[in-house]
């Protein structure tokens, strides 16, 4: 009790937050704002309120202030996952996506809509935006240049291909001639590579 209490006292900087657990709670706050009920709510406060609910085994085992330290904060945060609804968390607000080259790529949940950022030549021949919890959100495309910086910003790869690609093309495909920049993005081969020589 007095270890929670030391923590609703001076905040959840008492515990380790590893890049696993904070991506983890980045997820259960995108879809509690996307959904609500029972996904819970994660914001400092939320966490401080229900701090028995899901650090109350660790509570039980600590000692002192620092072993606080070394709770694993992604494990106990996956208590406050809702049963049954737990088993489509990974499918509601999957951590990577899947994009035409067999490239698993991290979702970024960190802002207000979740975003995959990805190199344009690997999404050749992808229709339609990617979506997430249920079908609800589209996924914020980053289309990357080689360089790896933004070369469009999409949530509608549909009217992108034929609205917005072309532009792009004419812009990088002299200032990258080692990557392929078909004419048709919709019917090309997507690939993580360079052109082949001849």
């Amino acid at each position: 009790a007095a270890l929670a209490d030391g923590l609703r006292q001076e905040g959840l900087r008492l515990l380790t937050w590893t890049d696993e657990a904070t991506r983890l709670r980045q997820r259960l706050a995108f879809l509690h704002r996307q959904l609500g009920d029972p996904w819970p709510g994660v914001s400092d406060e939320d966490l401080l309120a229900a701090v028995d609910t899901w650090l109350g085994p660790d509570l039980d085992t600590a000692r002192r202030r620092t072993d606080l330290a070394n709770v694993d904060t992604a494990a106990a945060l996956r208590r406050l996952l809702p049963w049954p609804q737990a088993a489509r968390f990974d499918e509601l607000a999957p951590e990577r996506l899947e994009v035409p080259t067999g490239s698993r790529i991290r979702v970024d949940y960190s802002g207000d809509e979740p975003v995959l950022a990805v190199k344009l030549q690997e999404t050749f021949g992808w229709p339609a935006t990617p979506t997430v919890a249920d079908g609800a959100v589209p996924v914020v495309l980053h289309l990357l240049s080689p360089a790896g910086r933004p070369a469009a910003v999409t949530s509608d790869l549909e009217s992108f291909w034929p609205q917005g690609y072309a532009s792009v093309r004419a812009e990088l495909r002299g200032r990258y001639p080692k990557h392929p920049w078909p004419a048709d993005p919709l019917t090309a081969e997507p690939t993580r590579r360079t052109k082949r020589r001849p």
